[in-house]
């Protein structure tokens, strides 16, 4: 059976359940679920993660399929420094890049917004629209790259979502990110209230 970016998705999201590991999906795949459909190469996926946990985790990963790759001493790093490390599937080509969350109020927060969808009819976590907006604005501020504000712009456009704008702009504000917000966002309802 073919691997796909999906069920890949999906083998992951089983492992970190079955080690208790907070996640949610982000990047250009939250994107999809929670914008317009898009192409994307990498999976990303915002972690908490206890060094005990490593070894175990790792040799989990690495039984996923017989062409993925994970460094350890990458997954250590990361976990000490705040970082990201990357599962690799060398046959296709598909990356996964987990970015290891720290203690801050955002980090933790961001991962219990998550909210569940069904992907091959399993249940992922994916990063709130509002959080995906939010980290959507840092990165562009980081790269430059327009690939970020388009996200942005189909995530807000979306009439199936009612998005909070206070609590977006409560962190855009904090973030030094609220300009970009408010430059991309000015045709926008401001009376928009949560609900998903």
């Amino acid at each position: 059976m073919e691997l796909t970016p999906e069920k890949l998705l999906c083998k992951i999201a089983k492992i970190l359940e079955n080690f208790k590991v907070p996640y949610a999906v982000t990047g250009g795949f939250a994107a999809i679920i929670w914008g317009k459909p898009r192409f994307t190469a990498d999976i990303d996926i915002v972690i908490e993660l206890a060094a005990f946990k490593i070894p175990e985790l790792v040799s989990s990963l690495g039984k996923v399929d017989k062409n993925v790759y994970v460094s350890e001493e990458a997954v250590k790093d990361a976990v000490e420094r705040g970082g990201e490390f990357n599962l690799i599937h060398s046959q296709t080509g598909f990356k996964i890049d987990f970015w290891v969350k720290g203690e801050d109020v955002y980090d933790r927060l961001e991962i219990k917004r998550a909210l569940p969808r069904k992907i091959n009819s399993q249940k992922i976590y994916f990063i709130s629209p509002e959080d995906l907006i939010l980290s959507k604005l840092i990165w562009y501020k980081k790269s430059g790259s327009q690939k970020h504000l388009e996200d942005v712009r189909s995530v807000l456009a979306n009439p199936g979502l009612r998005l909070d704008l206070k609590y977006i702009k409560k962190w855009a504000s904090k973030f030094s990110v609220l300009p970009i917000l408010s430059e991309i966002s000015g045709s926008q309802n401001e009376e928009i209230s949560v609900t998903k």
